[in-house]
C-alpha cells in the first residue's frame, strides 16, 4: 500500500472557506464530509462487487505478481486526482478524479482483504471500527483544539518517502516489512487525518470539497489499511 497521501498548498489568491460567512463556511464543511461519506459507501460498495463476482481472487493474484507497476499507477492516480481536483473548474473533472482514486484504492486493497478473509475472518469488519473510531477522535481533536496543524505538512512528505523506500525495497528484496512498520503507517495516518482535517476548516476554497474530501479518503483508506494489516498479521 502506497504512503502516498495530499500534502495540500494552498493556491495564491483564493479564498478559504474558512474567511467567509459562517453560512458558507458550514456549507462548504457539509459538502465535504457528504462527499466523504459518499466515496467511503462507493469504495466498500466495491469491495463487495469483486468478492461477490468471483473478481477479487484473480485481481490479488494480479496485483501481487506486479506490485511495483501497482503500486507506481497507484501513486500517479493520486497525484493526477489530486491535482485535477485542486486546479479543475469543472465540477464533473472533480468529481471524476475523486472516483478515479476510490476505484484505484478499492483495487490496491483487493490483495489484502481477500488475505483476511482467508486466515482472519472477522477482521476487516474490526478494523473497521477501530479506524472509524480513529477517525473521529481525531477529527475532534482538530476541530476542538483549534490549532492549526498545517506544520505536519513537512514531516508527512519526508516520512512519506521514508515508507515508500522500505515499500518498495521489501518489494524488490524480497523481505516482510513486518509489525512496527505498520504501527509506524498508522500513526502516519493518523497525523496525515490531522493535517487533512485542519486543512479543511482552516485552508480550503470553498468551491474544492471534492478534493478535500479525496485527501481526508486518502488518509482514512490508508489508516484502514495499514489498521488491517496489524489485526492480519495477529492472527497469521
Amino acid at each position: 500500500m502506497s504512503s502516498e497521501t495530499a500534502v495540500y498548498s494552498p493556491p495564491k489568491h483564493v479564498t478559504p472557506a474558512a474567511e467567509t460567512s459562517v453560512e458558507r463556511r458550514a456549507a462548504f464543511i457539509v459538502r465535504t464530509y457528504n462527499t466523504l461519506f459518499v466515496a467511503i459507501i462507493a469504495f466498500a460498495a466495491l469491495e463487495v462487487l469483486y468478492f461477490t463476482m468471483g473478481w477479487a481472487e484473480p485481481i490479488a493474484r494480479l496485483f501481487q505478481s506486479n506490485w511495483l507497476i501497482a503500486l507506481g499507477g497507484f501513486m500517479l492516480v493520486g497525484w493526477f486526482g489530486s491535482k485535477v481536483a485542486m486546479t479543475s473548474k469543472s465540477s464533473l473533472a472533480t468529481y471524476g478524479a475523486l472516483a478515479a482514486f476510490v476505484t484505484m484504492e478499492s483495487l490496491i486493497f483487493v490483495p489484502l482483504l481477500f488475505v483476511a478473509n482467508q486466515v482472519a475472518p472477522g477482521a476487516t469488519s474490526s478494523a473497521a471500527i477501530v479506524t472509524l473510531m480513529g477517525f473521529v477522535g481525531l477529527t475532534a481533536i482538530a476541530w476542538t483544539s483549534r490549532k492549526d496543524f498545517s506544520f505536519l505538512g513537512g514531516i508527512l512528505k519526508w516520512a512519506g518517502v521514508v515508507a515508500l523506500v522500505l515499500i518498495v525495497a521489501s518489494v524488490l528484496f524480497g523481505f516482510q516489512l513486518g509489525t512496527f512498520f505498520s504501527v509506524g503507517m498508522v500513526a502516519f495516518a493518523g497525523a496525515a487525518i490531522l493535517y487533512d482535517t485542519s486543512n479543511v476548516l482552516r485552508h480550503y476554497p470553498e468551491d474544492r470539497h471534492a478534493a478535500a474530501a479525496l485527501a481526508l479518503f486518502s488518509s482514512v483508506a490508508l489508516l484502514f489499511y495499514y489498521v488491517l494489516m496489524l489485526f492480519v498479521s495477529s492472527r497469521d
